[in-house]
């Protein structure tokens, strides 16, 4: 998907709007130095007639005494004129310049809030999808066809695990498959038999399954962050686990381990991809999920897997919410980050990092 597509039709977001007043103020400032030239101007056209008043006036003697007073008024008033200007001209740069200042922390700021907002927005919203995710291996772990597959795994025991494997696939498509592994890590049955020809792989040795194998109840979970998963054809993905135990009772003896494998990039890519940024922000940005390492989870530009090369990055994940400047590719950047929040019972400890150019 492509991020500007994917964001609102908007041609700016609100520091544009900042930056466009800023720009206003400076053209404001701009036509009255202009107007004041044009003042300077006029003025220097009434210095000359009031020296060639005064001229005029010696040259008549007595009679050109009144001339001679108007034209020492008039170039009198001239200088007012010129020093108010001048005045003027110093208080509107003084102005400019304070507004300018202002403007510009202003958008900092507003950026930087809003920012911050909308990688939390995001987080929380992988949290939150994430947490239910972990609630459907504990309660799908009980299913008495797992416990009887996992206790007795004969060919027709297995069947109806897979059968009803599939059954739950087709009501939750955000997994790729489910599958049923025995205590040595071999796999078993699993929902999409003619998609991927899961049983009889060993998964022991992966992380998902080794977490789940040691779990102490079946209150208790497995999992593994984002890889790529021959369980999936090679897919990223993320696995959740846990031990399918006798009786389906959480206390009781462990007999296998039921592996979930959730469409990583379904969830994550669509969230980062879909932050609500204008189009001049999209051309600019880069939307990010990222563990607590700052190895790239989702990214809106392609680089899942890779690291964070953002200077002082570990320095903003030391708190909940932060923002900081930093130079980028030779740019300045504006760059946040919002760290997981958790929901209910379940944090990922992951956070959402946003890095935007600042306008040209």
């Amino acid at each position: 998907m492509n991020a500007s597509a994917a964001a609102p039709a908007v041609d700016a977001g609100i520091d544009d709007h900042i930056q466009s007043v800023s720009g206003l103020s400076e053209s404001l400032l701009m036509q009255l130095r202009q107007s004041l030239q044009r003042i300077d101007e006029i003025n220097r056209i009434t210095r000359i007639i009031s020296m060639n008043a005064r001229i005029e006036a010696v040259r008549v003697g007595v009679a050109g005494r009144s001339f001679g007073v108007i034209a020492e008024e008039m170039d009198t008033l001239s200088r007012r004129v010129s020093d108010t200007a001048q005045e003027i001209d110093r208080m509107a740069g003084r102005t400019s310049s304070e507004l300018r200042g202002r403007l510009d922390r202003l958008r900092d700021d507003v950026r930087r809030t809003r920012l911050t907002d909308l990688a939390l927005a995001n987080i929380d919203l992988v949290d939150r999808n994430l947490y239910e995710r972990s609630c459907d291996v504990r309660w799908w772990a009980t299913d008495a066809a797992l416990v009887a597959a996992a206790c007795d795994p004969q060919p027709a025991v297995l069947a109806h695990a897979s059968q009803r494997l599939g059954q739950i696939l087709d009501s939750y498509t955000v997994y790729f498959d489910l599958v049923l592994v025995d205590l040595k890590g071999r796999v078993l049955a699993n929902g999409r038999p003619q998609r991927y020809r899961s049983a009889g792989q060993s998964v022991a040795g992966q992380e998902w399954f080794e977490a789940a194998r040691t779990t102490r109840n079946g209150e208790c979970f497995g999992f593994q962050s984002m890889h790529a998963s021959a369980l999936a054809g090679g897919e990223r993905v993320l696995v959740y686990s846990c031990g399918v135990r006798e009786g389906g009772r959480v206390d009781g003896r462990m007999l296998g381990v039921l592996g979930i494998v959730f469409r990583w990039d379904a969830l994550a890519q669509t969230v980062v991809e879909q932050t609500p940024l204008s189009e001049a922000e999209w051309r600019r940005s880069r939307v990010c999920i990222v563990d607590g390492q700052g190895r790239v989870l989702a990214d809106t530009r392609g680089d899942a897997g890779d690291s964070l090369d953002v200077p002082g990055l570990a320095a903003l994940f030391a708190q909940p919410r932060g923002a900081m400047s930093v130079e980028l590719q030779g740019r300045s950047h504006c760059v946040v980050q919002a760290a997981s929040p958790g929901y209910e019972t379940y944090r990922t400890g992951w956070h959402c990092v946003i890095a935007q150019a600042d306008p040209d």
